[in-house]
């Protein structure tokens, strides 16, 4: 197998694995305060996008770890899998009928 190949192989297992991790936890994560949704993406750090593969928990807005409740925070990872929170701001569901 050729080295492009098996780096193809390698990210799929990987993302692979953050969906497991994810599906495993995501009520859990979904229950803390100020969690708006749950993903699997690439990790950013100072705002720039990352090649690594990580359990994405989108916040409405971060809060320094200080100023949350011990049961409100979130892992740095999930069995291995790196963890990433972004803030996303307010989410809100509309319908394709108010686009």
């Amino acid at each position: 197998m050729s080295q492009a190949g098996k780096a193809r192989d390698d990210q799929r297992a990987r993302v692979e694995r953050a969906r497991q991790v994810k599906e495993k936890y995501e009520k859990e994560l979904l229950a803390k305060a100020n969690v708006v949704g749950v993903g699997v993406g690439l990790r950013q750090k100072g705002g720039v996008w990352g090649d690594e593969v990580a359990v994405v928990v989108m916040v409405s807005r971060k809060q320094p770890a200080s100023q949350l409740a011990q049961a409100d925070l979130v892992p740095r990872e999930l069995e291995g899998v790196p963890v990433d929170v972004q803030e996303v701001g307010e989410l809100h569901a509309h319908s394709a009928a108010e686009d």
